[in-house]
């Protein structure tokens, strides 16, 4: 209970984030208003080519520049000279080749920014351009150049990872089906935009070493990545969390870290970076394109015997996280469905391209829109209701999944989609406002067309397949002026999700203290893991929660008497606790057997569009949703995330893409990247179910990735529904929807069509 309020801020509370006031006003310190006595400023020199040999770099003019400090190549790298989170095969800056367009090549540093910008232009580099590979089925079958010609990780071509899951007998299944539908799918390269660019501060220290002030997901994997760079200890690099702009995933990779550490140390000065928006888009990873070819096997009553899948993942030139990326897309590619037999292969792949890695859904969004869309295509031809055959083959409590890893909690996947399916539709349009084109008056309604379209998605939560997460809290009580005063410090990433809030929560829920204080995240403290896998509230939690049962413990033994009494007697008191959840064991590399994953989280879209046919124009008018969280830590704040990944959903369903084209970027700016305004966004009414997960803390579930996977597949199904077209690639544009192939509003063949794994390989 608040005393000044009266309100409770425990856990299951909608406690408000303390720090919501600040940034509603612009006050919030962001990454990017970091400043420090005589600091100077850093800049990167990037590559205009998508792959080229580097002949000839020379400093000289830029480094006789007034105001310039320092100019650093790949040789001022004093420690490793390639990271990567998995791999350690990305340069930290550029040697003798180029292997994407904005690849790091140098670094200045200067008393100016513009000075910096200006120095960047006097470096002279003189490339050879090599042919690019962009095209990723190239690089799958063999037939384009290597991207790298000694691999880091001991692979061979360019095939970073290829992930087999066989379950069943397919030969038999495939000879008991009635019905068979395939199609091939695509995903464009989406961006995590998020609107605080990349930004960091470090401080040269009087030990030799250097403190890094970043927005980041993960402090204590970024301090690795920087030791290993700089040939310095642990002890000698520190990270503090400073404040995130958005991460989505895109802050799971160093972008600045590395940089403006080797800057610090090397001009004995702070240093700051901070990219603006042109560079962002060159300096973090993205989502993988995918092209995915489904098929799946149904009786004529509607019940699934197999799915076959083949996904192709462009990971780009380096390897990030297409490993796992890859892993998680094809352990989801057979959906929320109980299906007895499966054969899927996921490929990743090395190009030219942009390098790609985390972001949310990690994966199992690119796969989840393959087999929604697939599915709807079976429904259509079984002429059975897209609800029913989703319901009728709904994953259960119980239901064995593709890699043979029995579902041991809540899995409501029917009970999402009728819940879904028993809310009333929206009303028709009112006035031309509320049409497709809104208030530019574009649409009149005569050639508009309502549709209907549901999806539903499953993805693991947390880190799985043997990896052993832990997570470490500190907690300390003490006497302020005569009240208990609690202090809390993690590693634990705030960027935007609320986990500040929530651990906050959690101490006054277990310990029964008002005051509470969030410490700021740092590497002081033992590793959190990653703001990411929709992990944390569970992981970070779970560490505090057990830090204030120790304290508990000890404070029961002291004697019943109020906590002011014991504090005054004892003084303040400590605990640390590390959390880990239960085992899990990787698969194994032929059959993708194993139990991978802890948990399952489960979220349904139903989506209502109306469609001007004749201009291509689409307005989604609503986004409903139904997702199993667990327990609602905070439940306006779990809204407010399953909010924003239905607007990142939405945004991959019809708008966002970076293009790419002889592996150049073209559109880096949000001039031309277009991300969901307000405009944009409908009303999202959101159906929440607290089923309690028996292995988590509070029986929590992660809530902020499983709306990316639903929302797209389910707004792509709704345009399908209204206007009868094949739709096979998202985002989906005006000249999919008008284009001359549709010119009479035929559909694309229904003809099987070939598995990737035939077309060349």
């Amino acid at each position: 209970m608040d005393t000044a309020t009266g309100v409770r801020r425990g856990v299951g509370e909608s406690v408000r984030r303390p720090d919501g006031r600040l940034k509603v006003r612009g006050d919030f310190a962001y990454a990017s208003d970091l400043r420090w006595d005589g600091m100077v400023w850093g800049a990167t020199l990037r590559s205009p080519h998508p792959h080229a040999r580097i002949l000839r770099l020379d400093a000289t003019r830029a480094r006789r520049l007034p105001g310039v400090v320092a100019v650093l190549t790949h040789e001022d790298v004093p420690g490793r000279r390639r990271y990567g989170m998995k791999v350690a095969d990305q340069p930290v800056l550029a040697e003798d080749r180029v292997r994407y367009h904005g690849e790091p090549v140098a670094l200045v540093a200067a008393d100016h920014p513009e000075t910096a910008r200006r120095a960047l232009r006097l470096i002279e580099v003189e490339y050879a351009e090599l042919p690019a590979l962009t095209d990723p089925r190239q690089a799958l079958d063999g037939t384009g150049p290597p991207v790298h010609e000694r691999r880091v990780d001991g692979g061979q071509g360019n095939v970073v990872r290829h992930v087999r899951i066989r379950h069943g007998d397919l030969a038999a299944a495939r000879a008991s089906a009635d019905v068979m539908v395939s199609g091939t799918y695509e995903v464009g390269m989406q961006d995590q935009a998020f609107l605080g660019p990349e930004a960091g501060l470090a401080i040269p220290g009087e030990d030799g070493g250097v403190d890094v002030y970043v927005s980041t997901q993960w402090l204590h994997d970024d301090r690795h990545q920087v030791c290993a760079a700089l040939g310095l200890p642990p002890e000698k690099v520190r990270l503090t969390l400073s404040g995130v702009g958005g991460a989505f995933g895109g802050r799971e990779d160093v972008s600045v870290q590395i940089h403006a550490a080797l800057l610090a140390l090397k001009t004995g000065r702070p240093v700051k970076m901070s990219y603006h928006r042109e560079e962002s888009f060159f300096g973090h990873v993205h989502r993988h394109p995918a092209r995915m070819w489904f098929e799946h096997g149904a009786t004529r009553e509607g019940r699934l015997v197999f799915v076959r899948a083949r996904l192709l993942f462009d990971g780009g030139a380096y390897t990030s996280t297409s490993q796992v990326v890859i892993a998680n897309g094809s352990y989801f590619a057979a959906g929320a469905y109980d299906v007895p037999h499966v054969e899927i292969d996921g490929y990743s792949v090395f190009t030219n391209n942009p390098p790609c890695g985390a972001m949310r859904g990690f994966g199992a969004v690119q796969s989840c829109y393959g087999v929604e869309s697939n599915l709807d295509k079976l429904a259509r031809e079984l002429h059975v209701d897209p609800v029913e055959l989703r319901v009728r083959n709904a994953m259960t409590t119980g239901t064995v999944l593709p890699t043979g890893q029995a579902v041991d909690g809540p899995a409501p996947a029917a009970e999402l989609l009728e819940r879904l399916r028993a809310r009333p539709l929206p009303a028709a349009a009112d006035g031309p406002f509320g049409l497709p084109g809104g208030l530019n008056n574009t649409s009149h309604g005569e050639g508009v067309r309502r549709g209907v379209g549901y999806a539903i998605g499953v993805k693991a939560i947390g880190f799985s397949g043997g990896v052993d997460d832990r997570s470490v809290a500190r907690v300390r009580l003490s006497l302020v002026n005569g009240e208990p005063v609690a202090e809390v410090h993690t590693a634990a990433a705030e960027c935007g999700q609320g986990i500040v809030t929530v651990q906050a929560q959690i101490v006054r829920t277990e310990l029964g203290v008002d005051r509470v204080v969030v410490l700021p995240a740092d590497t002081r403290v033992g590793d959190a893991g990653s703001a990411s896998a929709s992990r944390m509230t569970w992981m970070s939690g779970g560490a505090v929660q057990g830090a204030c049962g120790e304290l508990r413990e000890r404070l029961a033994g002291l004697g019943d008497r109020p906590l002011p009494e014991l504090l005054a007697e004892a003084g303040p008191l400590e605990a640390e606790y590390e959390f880990a959840h239960r085992r899990t064991y990787p698969v194994d590399p032929e059959r993708g057997q194993g139990d991978a994953h802890i948990a399952f989280a489960f979220a349904a879209h139903r989506a209502v569009v109306d469609v001007d046919t004749d201009l291509g124009l689409v307005k989604v008018v609503e986004l409903a949703t139904a997702q199993d969280v667990g327990k609602a830590m905070n439940p306006l704040a779990v809204e407010g995330q399953i909010e924003g990944g239905s607007a990142q959903g939405l945004g991959l369903a019809l708008m966002e893409e970076l293009r790419i084209s002889d592996g150049r970027v073209r559109n880096p700016s949000f001039t031309d990247y277009l991300i969901p305004t307000i405009a944009d966004m409908p009303p999202v009414p959101i159906d929440l179910l607290e089923l309690p997960h028996p292995d988590a803390p509070y029986g929590l579930n992660g809530v902020g990735e499983p709306p990316t996977l639903s929302s797209t597949p389910a707004i792509v199904n709704a345009l399908r529904d209204a206007t009868g077209l094949a739709l096979p690639r998202v985002p989906v544009r005006s000249e999919d929807i008008i284009g001359p192939e549709h010119a009479h509003g035929a559909e694309r063949s229904h003809a099987p069509e070939r598995s990737p794994d035939t077309e060349g390989r």
